[in-house]
Order: structure tokens, then C-alpha cells, then sequence
């Protein structure tokens, strides 16, 4: 397992999902983690899931959409920290079912409030210090929606797409100031999410069938599956990640 020893790590929308097992997996590897979620009761369970597995974590209570919170958020975990952020994971996200005729602006709003918003919010407000201090790392989760199309999943996939964007432009600017920043686009993940979306239909389980049949392996991924990504970008040994940001442009 790559280490976190001692890093100091923010995981917004850890209170359920992909971000509760990117936050428990940093946790593991020896990181403070800040899980940072709108739904207190979500992110106190996570961090009582850290705390029995011996790791260490608090509980921020955050809204993505709103600038001053992400600010506060960032100045809170400085001061806790000696002005250190070591990594921040933009996990926060929602889902709109839909084609561009049946989403209304409102719709779209929303989904661009919380997945593209929300993670420029955080990024500006930790960036000085990241850059101050030439080390850091930020993980922004896309989806498989940021790199093609999905039927019936408009705003979705054009604010993954904008996520992809965020991620390529800032990784641009900033791959000689020592922050690292990369996006990891998963396909079908099964979390409760998508879970309470299957239970929607008539048949969950042709629903089920529909969902995975893209994926060469046939199923969809756990969310543990995802955060072992996370914890390599977050670690010392992703330092170039591969191909040191050739492709980023391309």
C-alpha cells in the first residue's frame, strides 16, 4: 500500500460512497482526513468507520455550492495544520436523468452548482498554499461521462466534461509549481447512488443488466476499487504519474 503517513487530506463527499472509501483508504494509509459532506450524519458515520479501524479523521461540514463555506473550510484545516493541506479530493457530486429536451436550466444548474462549482471553489481557495509550499496534490473526480457520451444523462456528462476540463487546464498551469492535479474517471460504480436509482425501475435487476453491459468485465466497480487510485495520486510515488503531465494538453 502506498503511504499517507502524516499528510493532511480533505475528501469532499465522503459521507457515503466513493468518497467514504477514498476517505477510509487515506485514512489506512496513514493520512488525517478531513471528510468533508453537506449530510452530518453520513460524514460522522465515516468518520466513526476511521476511527474504529484505528485511523484518524474529522468531520467538516461543507456545501460545495457555496464559496464562503469552501473557504472557511480551507482556512479551518490550515490553522488546525500549521498551514499545511497536503491533498484535496473533489468528490461532491451529483446525478440528473435526461436529454438536453427534458432537463430544464434548473437542472442543470444544479448538477454544475455541485460538480464543477464545487471543486473550483476548494481548488482556488487551496491552491496559494499548495503553490506557497511547492507540493500538493488534487484529485478531482470525474467519470467515465468526462470523456464520451451517455444517453439520457445530459447534464451529467456535460459537467464531467467540464470537471475533465478543470482538471487538464490546471495540471497545465500549475505542473511546474510542484501541485499535482489528475482526475479519475470511473465507470459504473455500484454505491447508494446508484442503488436507490435501480430500485426506480420495474425490473432493478434488466436495469442492472443495461448498466454493466458496456463494461468488459461485466459488472460494475466497488467503490474501494476507485479509492486505491486515489490513494497512488495522493502518495509521493505518483510524483510524475506516468507520463509527467505530456498528455495533459493533448
Amino acid at each position: 500500500m502506498f503511504s499517507l503517513k502524516d499528510k493532511i487530506t480533505i475528501v469532499t463527499g465522503a459521507g457515503s460512497g466513493i468518497g467514504a472509501a477514498i476517505a477510509e483508504a487515506f485514512a489506512k494509509s496513514g493520512a488525517l482526513v478531513y471528510v468533508a459532506d453537506c449530510h452530518e450524519v453520513g460524514g460522522k458515520e465515516t468518520v466513526a468507520n476511521i476511527e474504529k479501524s484505528g485511523g484518524v479523521a474529522k468531520f467538516a461540514l461543507v456545501d460545495v455550492t457555496n464559496e464562503t463555506e469552501c473557504q472557511a473550510l480551507i482556512k479551518g484545516v490550515l490553522e488546525e495544520n500549521g498551514g499545511r493541506c497536503d491533498v484535496l479530493v473533489n468528490n461532491a457530486g451529483v446525478g440528473h436523468g435526461g436529454t438536453i429536451l427534458n432537463t430544464e436550466s434548473a437542472d442543470l444548474a444544479r448538477l454544475w452548482r455541485v460538480n464543477f462549482l464545487g471543486a473550483y471553489h476548494l481548488c482556488r481557495a487551496v491552491l496559494p498554499t499548495m503553490i506557497k509550499r511547492q507540493a500538493g496534490s488534487i484529485i478531482n473526480l470525474g467519470s467515465i461521462a468526462s470523456i464520451t457520451g451517455m444517453e439520457s444523462r445530459f447534464a451529467y456528462t456535460v459537467t464531467k466534461h467540464a470537471v475533465l476540463g478543470l482538471t487538464r487546464s490546471m495540471a497545465m498551469d500549475l505542473g511546474s509549481s510542484g501541485v499535482r492535479v489528475n482526475c479519475i474517471c470511473p465507470g459504473r460504480v455500484q454505491t447508494p447512488f446508484v442503488d436507490a436509482r435501480l430500485r426506480e425501475y420495474a425490473d432493478p435487476q434488466e436495469y442492472l443488466k443495461q448498466m454493466v453491459a458496456p463494461h468488459t468485465l461485466k459488472r460494475m466497480a466497488q467503490p474501494a476499487e476507485i479509492a486505491g487510485a486515489a490513494v497512488y495520486l495522493a502518495s509521493d510515488e505518483s510524483a510524475f504519474v506516468i507520463d509527467g503531465g505530456y498528455t495533459a494538453g493533448k
